[in-house]
């Protein structure tokens, strides 16, 4: 599904997503990762749900966001709280979602100005 028509080349947009793929600002992404407005961390969340560690939440709360948006794959699962503890800690709030959900809220966010977050697991 494409959502925006325009981009922002200073500024993470999610521009579109499908199945197995998201575009950022128009370029195809097809493995998980985290974005963030000014960066993009590839190889997130590389073993899928199922392998998600308290490191790789702990890898989000060193980026310091205000909040993080799970987008946990094509339907909404949530990670074991265990897992959580890093951004728990680090008192940075988080929305478990599909990642189709969580895209439309990262963008929303984003563009208000937020300093989010976005994990996305690509099944």
């Amino acid at each position: 599904m494409k959502l925006q028509r325009d981009t922002f080349p200073e500024r993470n947009l999610i521009t579109a997503y499908g199945d197995a793929h998201v575009e950022i600002n128009r370029e195809r992404h097809e493995a998980s990762l985290v974005i963030l407005p000014d960066r993009l961390i590839t190889g997130w969340g590389r073993g899928g749900f199922e392998r998600l560690s308290e490191a790789d939440f702990a890898q989000i709360a060193d980026l310091a966001p205000e909040m993080l948006i799970f987008g946990s794959g094509s339907r909404q699962r949530f990670p074991a709280p265990a897992l959580l503890r890093p951004l728990i800690t680090a008192r940075i709030g988080y929305e478990i979602m599909d990642r189709a959900a969580a895209a439309r809220t990262y963008n929303v966010l984003m563009l208000e100005g937020r300093m989010v977050a976005c994990a996305l697991l690509i099944d």
